[in-house]
């Protein structure tokens, strides 16, 4: 590991977190947010901590967390055995969720609504069975956007069932639960398990195959627990949590370091346990490769632990205290800066540097990493808003979910299949750590603010649901581009060609 990559992943962290810390600061300088002088002070050491864990994350996955889902996905295809495989994606599908740091977070906010340990498993579950249907749609080469157009439509049926029985004030944890499984320990697995699933199976599709599968694994949570919530039984009740930062430190530093690292060391425990059977039985590495490993998850614990442990204490407080605060103030300004926070917090996401870079590498840079983080930070940033709207006038979210994915449906007729499956990949990656640590509480104090603890749970969740969808149509608006500039430039050559001077031509006699 040299040191010029510590210092370019440190530089990448550092970009991405400081401008979510300058404009909480520059906000609290103005008469529209106050902290206190201790509020600032941990803050501003949670964001340092912050780059450090995320830069340590960022190494750890690239040693660790894709290689294990390379050699996996890419050995598992070797073997030919159908059944195999697919029971393998299955265990797979449901260890790496059943820990994953984005799910815990939200669990832990809607305990007074459903069980915490049901709704894990739940979920899990949703996303095992989904894997399995990513790897036989890469398996016989099926459209991505055919079976994404399917499964919606089963989901917004579902939906109207749901509102149907008079639980409408619960689709919005149902449309979150896709966006949390898809975090920072699930994604680079993930994948990096479809790359090397389409890198054995090569064929002219090998690029677009390569991606999806994190898209069909953020549809199977919604479907289960859509389904739980259809068949649960009972009266509906939300509790608010206390969100101050005293609170979150009640029980001191220490015991916060050691919840959040007993569950990471489940979650890549888990996940290394079972890579270990693969490796004995399957994959077969050499001691120094499994080393190098090792080594890797020890850097990926330490980073997001750290991570993790920082965002708790320093950032879900101050979310929930800005939020609460914001609303007072006009309405303009408030969406306006709900926009640039949404812009700011999309590049903190420590998944979405794994996205990009593999995006970039996979694709040989046709989609290059700029143009990616540009489309989803305009679209996190749009989502932000029309949540912050959501609350202020008070509607269901359907009104924004059934539009929205209309028009990403839509969008994936016309655009390059790569496109689409980079587009939905994108939607679930963008929803991560620190928009259940940063964002989430921010709109639960926006609301508790603006309407009421009793609106909660219609109106403060569903945000990232809204982060998963709005990128699936920027991203794709960039694909539409990308088309219409190739016809718009082959259209162009072949005039200049039409009208070229006859007098140029030379004959020869």
């Amino acid at each position: 590991m040299s040191s010029k990559l510590i210092i370019e992943k440190f530089k990448e962290s550092a970009t991405s977190i400081l401008p979510v810390v300058a404009i909480v600061f520059l906000v609290s300088l103005t008469p529209l947010f106050y902290l206190t002088a201790n509020e600032l002070k941990i803050f501003l050491l949670s964001a340092v901590s912050l780059i450090i864990g995320m830069t340590l994350f960022n190494i750890g996955a690239g040693l660790s967390m894709t290689l294990m889902g390379d050699y996996a996905g890419s050995s598992l295809m070797k073997t030919k055995k159908i059944l195999l495989i697919l029971s393998v994606a299955l265990f797979m599908g449901i260890l790496v969720t059943i820990a994953e740091p984005d799910l815990i977070v939200l669990s832990q906010q809607v305990e007074d609504v459903v069980n915490s340990s049901t709704f894990i498993l739940s979920v899990a579950a949703g996303v095992g069975v989904f894997l399995v249907i990513a790897l036989l749609k890469s398996i016989f080469n099926k459209s991505l956007a055919t079976l994404l157009l399917l499964f919606y439509m089963l989901i917004f049926a579902l939906s109207a069932l749901l509102i149907e029985i008079d639980k409408w004030e619960l689709l919005p944890l149902a449309f979150d639960s896709g966006g949390v499984t898809t975090g920072p320990i699930t994604v680079p697995f993930i994948m990096a398990f479809g790359v090397g699933i389409a890198t054995t199976l090569g064929g002219k599709n090998g690029n677009e195959n390569s991606f999806g599968f994190v898209a069909l694994c953020s549809i199977g949570p919604i479907l289960v627990v859509l389904l739980s919530l259809i068949m649960s039984k009972g009266t509906i009740s939300y509790t608010l949590s206390n969100y101050t930062m005293e609170a979150m430190l009640s029980e001191g530093l220490l015991h916060e370091i050691l919840y959040e690292a007993s569950n990471v060391l489940r979650a890549l425990g888990l996940i290394f346990v079972f890579f270990l059977l693969l490796n004995l039985f399957i994959i077969k590495l050499p001691i120094k490769k499994l080393l190098q490993i090792v080594i890797g998850l020890v850097i990926t614990f330490i980073g997001l632990v750290i991570f993790l442990t920082t965002a708790s204490i320093g950032f879900l407080p101050i979310g929930f205290s800005l939020g609460s605060q914001i609303v007072k103030s006009n309405r303009i300004i408030s969406i306006g800066l709900c926009f640039v926070i949404g812009m700011t917090v999309v590049l903190a996401e420590p998944a979405i540097h794994v996205l990009t870079s593999q995006v970039e590498t996979v694709t040989g840079g046709s989609v290059s990493r700029k143009s990616m983080l540009l489309a989803l930070s305009i679209g996190v940033g749009v989502a932000i808003a029309l949540s912050i709207v959501r609350i202020m006038v008070g509607f269901s979210i359907i009104f924004y979910l059934i539009p929205g994915y209309f028009i990403s449906l839509a969008l994936s007729l016309f655009v390059p299949p790569l496109y689409t499956a980079i587009a939905f990949d994108s939607g679930g990656v963008a929803s991560g750590p620190l928009t259940s640590t940063f964002i989430v509480p921010f709109m639960i104090g926006a609301c508790v603010e603006y309407s009421g603890v009793h609106n909660v749970l219609e109106f403060a969740f569903g945000v990232v649901a809204m982060v998963a969808m709005i990128p699936l149509i920027t991203i794709q608006l960039l694909g539409f581009r990308a088309v219409v500039s190739k016809i718009v430039r082959d259209r162009i050559s072949m005039t200049r060609i039409l009208r070229a001077d006859d007098n140029q031509i030379i004959y020869f006699e």
